[in-house]
């Protein structure tokens, strides 16, 4: 099996978040599921995609973590299939089918662009009463105060920590400005527990204050309960940040949205989204490039 490592949501070597990409022979199975697991693991990054080609324009991907398997994965997607159009596998402005454990799904690709449709965005629980708050912002390190944003140019909304899922459920949490970004400290055994009892993938940490504004936020990812302490861009987290907004009223219908994340790792990302209603429907998708920084041969 041919491998890949790609670094997703940049233009750059290095930068963005490198994700492993195998491609699974012609006309061969996936392997056992440990198996799978532990090349993950050997390959040393947040996820890795495994892909099996169904059709010319329809392909099936498993995503796994160094620790076990997950529904969906936005930056290894992003990564495959920008590695599928380098290596003539696919064709530049075509739409795709990828089938995931999230659903089936449409990715498009135009002018060397992925965009990916996520999962259909789920509310799942709001974390409000005072001991939860503090709980939750004591494990990343900080205080909890209360907070609110301006919409409309008149009201204030207030903004509290939300479980949202577009593929994978995140806790959703809002911090007050790039200090307090840049100041998360988590205590990680913590926050695998908290993780687990939620049960949740991680903690999306975002914050509205910004200079540009041509970005919508700056934001940090963690999910130590899948090996991840911190990653430097994630799809569905970011999807679940825009279906956020949104429900709150602070971005409009058929907004594209730009998040930066991995300034704190060193590897800045950025990530876009974009949101639209479709009659009763929310339809969220997220995208970015890819650059391929390797290549080999797996022998499994």
């Amino acid at each position: 099996m041919k491998f890949y490592i790609a670094d997703a949501f940049t233009e750059e070597v290095f930068g963005g978040n490198p994700a492993g990409v195998v491609l699974l022979d012609e006309g061969s199975d996936f392997p056992d599921d440990e198996r799978m697991r532990q090349t993950a693991a050997e390959l040393r990054y947040s996820e890795t995609a495994f892909i099996k080609k169904l059709s010319p324009n329809e392909f099936q991907l498993r995503y796994f973590t160094p620790a076990a398997e997950v529904d969906l994965c936005g930056h290894a997607t992003i990564a495959t299939f920008s590695v599928l159009l380098k290596t003539g596998a696919i064709e530049d402005n075509q739409e795709y089918v990828n089938h995931t454990l999230a659903g089936n799904l449409t990715i498009k690709v135009q002018h060397g662009f992925v965009m990916m449709e996520m999962a259909k965005p789920e509310f799942i629980q709001k974390i409000e009463s005072e001991e939860a708050l503090d709980r939750l912002y004591s494990v990343m390190g900080l205080s909890y105060e209360p907070l609110a944003a301006q919409y409309d140019c008149s009201q204030y909304v207030r903004l509290l920590p939300l479980i949202l899922s577009t593929g994978l459920p995140d806790i959703i949490m809002p911090v007050k400005d790039r200090a307090a970004l840049e100041a998360i400290q988590p205590d990680f055994p913590a926050l695998s527990a908290l993780s687990e009892q939620y049960r949740v993938t991680g903690v999306h940490a975002f914050t509205l204050d910004r200079e540009d504004y041509g970005v919508t936020a700056y934001c940090r990812n963690f999910a130590p309960l899948y090996d991840i302490d911190e990653e430097a861009a994630t799809g569905t987290s970011n999807g679940a940040l825009t279906y956020y907004l949104f429900t709150h009223q602070l971005i409009p219908d058929g907004k594209e949205c730009t998040f930066i994340q991995g300034e704190a790792m060193g590897r800045p990302s950025k990530i876009h989204s974009h949101i639209r209603r479709d009659g009763e429907e929310i339809q969220v998708q997220v995208g970015g490039n890819a650059v391929i920084l390797a290549q080999g041969e797996i022998f499994i």
